[in-house]
């Protein structure tokens, strides 16, 4: 059959999917899991016979975008909250799992224009951070502790301060995405750049690793989900300029929700590592260098574990289902 005929045939059934996933059309659990077999059927006709055809785009998203309809409506007791963070999210980052590639690329690009920049220009550094900040840190350097400024007020006071800024920057490099992602660009390129011209200036006065002990303590989390922010942006702009084969509208209306469910994912983690900046990161210059190391090892093996490895696993696992169901 020919592409054209085979798209002819099947927009009416399309359309119906297409409604369900949008919430126009009521259906029960069984119904969008018949609806579902019916788009895997769809989507292996046209993946042996169009293999480069954007109709198996359009279909391979569609499925995937009634798969996870299946399960926020199937009949469960599940804890809803629960279910967003153990399957839903993993799902979405599975799908969207180049744009967490390219924030990452533009991530390490970004740290190296900073740490090559304070490399070269010794004002630099100073540009970014101020002249206030910078004269700060090197009176704690010459005092024996470069994190001193992390101990300089209150325990709760450091916690919600940190937090609400972690929490504004991460909104800005996911809801500047609007702007067809060059406002996350910006924002990821600015904090960045911020953060590898910092990194260079301790190792400029020799104490590279006792800012790392200090830094990345509650860095490992706090950095992560800036990168996995901005990653959100980049799709909620990418649905902005890439409609594909739906409206520019409904695209909208897709990418959105979707990358609104990512960037809420990062909130735990943004919490948690102001809980860390502002208890336990002052500690880290008296602190024993295996605690340091186990603690960031910890965080970041805990939060790359939940994007990067996970979203593989829980994808396999639907896979499996859609294979049952079939």
């Amino acid at each position: 059959m020919r592409e054209v005929a085979f798209i002819k045939q099947n927009k009416e059934k399309w359309l119906e999917f297409e409604l369900a996933i949008f919430g126009k059309a009521k259906k029960n659990p069984d119904e969008l899991a018949n609806l579902y077999i019916q788009m895997m059927n769809d989507l292996a006709y046209a993946q042996t016979y169009y293999p480069k055809s954007k109709t198996v785009i359009y279909l391979n998203h569609l499925a995937s975008q009634i798969y996870q309809k299946i399960y926020k409506t199937k009949r469960t007791e599940k804890n809803r909250l629960l279910e967003f963070f153990v399957t839903e999210v993993p799902l979405l980052i599975y799908e969207y799992k180049r744009y967490l590639v390219y924030a990452f690329v533009f991530f390490f690009a970004f740290v190296a224009i900073g740490a090559i920049s304070a490399r070269y220009d010794p004002d630099f550094t100073r540009l970014i951070m101020g002249d206030d900040y910078v004269n700060m840190t090197l009176e704690n350097i010459k005092k024996g502790n470069p994190m001193a400024v992390y101990g300089s007020s209150a325990n709760w006071g450091t916690f919600i301060g940190i937090t609400v800024n972690n929490i504004q920057v991460g909104a800005a490099c996911y809801f500047y995405g609007i702007f067809g992602g060059l406002g996350t660009f910006y924002y990821l390129l600015q904090n960045c750049i911020m953060l590898g011209s910092f990194q260079y200036f301790f190792f400029e006065h020799g104490v590279f690793w006792k800012s790392v002990r200090g830094i990345w303590i509650h860095g490992s989390m706090e950095i992560f989900a800036i990168v996995i922010e901005s990653a959100a942006g980049f799709i909620f702009g990418a649905s902005i300029l890439f409609p594909k084969t739906f409206s520019r509208l409904n695209s909208f209306k897709i990418g959105f929700k979707n990358s609104f469910k990512i960037y809420l994912s990062t909130l735990p983690f943004t919490f948690m590592a102001g809980f860390l900046e502002g208890f336990i990161t002052r500690y880290s210059i008296d602190m024993p260098i295996w605690l340091s190391i186990l603690i960031i090892l910890s965080t970041l093996s805990l939060i790359s574990y939940y994007y990067l490895v996970y979203p593989f696993i829980v994808h396999k696992k639907a896979q499996q289902l859609s294979a049952k169901l079939t």
